[in-house]
């Protein structure tokens, strides 16, 4: 597909996908942010991938990028938010500089972009276990999946933990 393509998806349907948006997230000037950003990554997608995939509905699948953006957005924002709550029940005499607040941040926004790269159920369990503390058998439990999915999970979640450091 061309930008010219891209263009009349635009033309065609940033006005629906603006409102789509809007029901979502209830500020008119996110909404269309959000709707530019979709459109950024259609033309992000086709510069790498040298075309778009046939868009036999192409408003389910700008609203599915949509959607990623807005979620995306919102665990960015919770997290930000748990940071701020976090570093403000801290006494004074503990009080991080200015410096190391961003350092803390950067290595926040790091840990989120990992996160987002595993798949839903291997970030799950990863985040059972390093953020609640449960051991496997417990994970199993609560998901109601085998104890040796669970370990192979945890190594999936490590082995990517790994490669994005390196």
């Amino acid at each position: 597909m061309s930008d010219d393509i891209v263009g009349g998806l635009y033309r065609e349907h940033s006005s629906w996908l603006q409102g789509w948006l809007y029901r979502r997230v209830g500020n008119s000037s996110q909404a269309a942010d959000f709707a530019q950003d979709v459109f950024v990554r259609l033309l992000s997608v086709q510069h790498k991938a040298g075309a778009l995939p046939d868009l036999q509905r192409p408003r389910a699948y700008l609203a599915t990028i949509g959607r990623h953006l807005v979620h995306d957005h919102f665990r960015r924002q919770s997290l930000e938010r748990a940071y701020l709550e976090a570093l403000a029940a801290w006494p004074e005499e503990v009080a991080l500089s200015a410096e190391e607040l961003v350092l803390i941040q950067e290595t926040l926004e790091q840990v989120d972009r990992l996160l987002a790269r595993l798949r839903p159920l291997v970030r799950q369990v990863f985040l059972l276990s390093q953020l609640e503390g449960l051991n496997y058998a417990q994970i199993a439990r609560r998901l109601d999946i085998g104890e040796r999915s669970v370990k192979r999970y945890m190594a999936q979640a490590f082995e990517a933990c790994v490669l994005y450091v390196e």
